[in-house]
């Protein structure tokens, strides 16, 4: 089965001193010793991006691009990119019309749209509510700590 790695859970994978570096390295573990094959989309690389060269005062973990550029060329080599189509764009304008989508979770919904054309039902997500709304379309938001019967 495919997963498709959200980008919180990417910034923790990284960053080793975060509490929640542990159970994600488990939870990415397991799932490939289970046979998961996990995936990200160029906007989880873009988000990632965002994230690690912004800087710590304003959220974010402060690294140069250089350092930035080593870093997603590990998470490039662990989670293979998924291609991006135009039957992506037109995916996420049938949804965000279709579940009223507005906001910042526009974001949320192109994720989806590349899952649901790369035909990808599990997210591995620490926002497993955010997901919610599209379990009619088929897609499986799943918590680090719930995988392989963890509950943490």
């Amino acid at each position: 089965m495919f997963y498709l790695v959200d980008t919180n859970v990417l910034l923790r994978f990284a960053d080793r001193s975060h509490s929640l570096h542990p159970s994600i390295r488990t939870a990415v573990r397991r799932l490939h010793q289970d046979g998961h094959n996990l995936q990200v989309t160029s906007q989880n690389c873009i988000e990632f991006w965002n994230v690690v060269t912004r800087p710590v005062e304003r959220n974010g973990f402060g690294l140069t691009p250089s350092k930035a550029e080593r870093l997603l060329q590990l998470i490039e080599r662990r989670f293979p990119v998924l291609p991006d189509t135009s039957e992506i764009y037109k995916e996420w304008r049938r949804l965000v019309f279709a579940f009223g989508v507005s906001g910042v979770q526009v974001h949320d919904a192109r994720l989806v749209a590349s899952m649901k054309v790369n035909a990808i039902s599990h997210m591995l997500t620490l926002n497993v509510e955010d997901f919610k709304r599209y379990i009619s379309e088929g897609i499986v938001a799943v918590a680090p700590g719930t995988v392989g019967g963890a509950t943490t």
